[in-house]
């Protein structure tokens, strides 16, 4: 399959009343782990990395492996900057092929948080590549940095969507980044809300620690595309860790199974609770 575009593939979501999984990645490890999933389950996916991120992951390693990785998959495979925070990396991410991009504005006045969204829809605009914008604040920990999380406001959706109209919306509908503090409170009726006034695909971000009946539940209320990162973290992490457990000289290339091997069941399980199929 060619390198995928993230706005058909979030249009063959929503005809489908299902989510695209966007699952990040670090390492080539991660890569390979997210794309079996991806064949196995015969589904697209979103391959993305976040900005903040970067420090750990030179762009200019992992960005070549990503879009490569994308290129030579069986199934159709979008790559994706999520949260980004500058245009000096909004614009390298389209250089080296990403099909989307996310700009990250809501800690901006809303004014602010529209400009730089426009912004980067000129730039995107030159490659056919999509853009992701954030109206309201996602709680948690993004790159070491928390945030307060603010509700998306829904009076400010259709606004905001009339003047900067990017291609999808992260919303904070009670979701956060990392690990959740207790049972996630996801404001369902806000989401309906927001749904209604648009026709723009919803994202939520957040998405380790949400159980699958709500995931099917934002589904359901319009939510198209699903972040999972500190899943993927924690998987391979876990992967490495069991194996150490089993052997008391770890090799290299052991290590590298079980790390491929941890995310591959990660991003295996989500797969199948965002096609929403088999409701409980």
């Amino acid at each position: 399959m060619a390198l995928a575009l993230m706005t058909d593939l979030l249009r063959e979501a929503e005809q489908h009343n299902k989510a695209v999984g966007a699952f990040n990645v670090a390492d080539m490890e991660m890569i390979i782990g997210a794309i079996k999933a991806a064949e196995t389950a015969n589904t697209p996916i979103i391959l993305q990395i976040a900005q903040a991120r970067l420090v750990y992951s030179p762009f200019h390693l992992i960005a070549p492996m990503m879009v490569s990785a994308a290129r030579a998959a069986k199934v159709a495979v979008a790559v994706h900057l999520d949260h980004g925070q500058t245009l000096d990396v909004i614009h390298s991410a389209l250089d080296y092929g990403f099909t989307s991009v996310m700009i990250d504005g809501s800690a901006l006045p809303l004014e602010q948080n529209i400009a730089i969204t426009n912004d980067t829809l000129a730039a995107a605009k030159k490659y056919g590549a999509g853009v992701e914008a954030e109206l309201g604040t996602i709680g948690g920990s993004e790159g070491g940095a928390e945030k307060k999380a603010i509700t998306t406001n829904p009076e400010t959706v259709k606004e905001f969507l009339r003047q900067a109209p990017a291609d999808a919306l992260a919303v904070a509908i009670g979701n956060a980044h990392g690990h959740y503090k207790g049972t996630p409170q996801l404001d369902f009726e806000a989401l309906k809300t927001i749904h209604a006034l648009t026709p723009a695909p919803l994202v939520l971000h957040g998405g380790t620690g949400i159980s699958d009946e709500d995931f099917r539940r934002c589904i359901d209320c319009g939510i198209r595309k699903i972040n999972i990162a500190t899943a993927n973290f924690d998987a391979f992490a876990d992967g490495i860790r069991a194996y150490c457990a089993r052997h008391d000289t770890p090799g290299f290339f052991g290590l590298h199974e079980a790390a491929v091997q941890g995310v591959y069941e990660n991003v295996l399980r989500h797969i199948a609770v965002f096609n929403n199929e088999e409701k409980s």
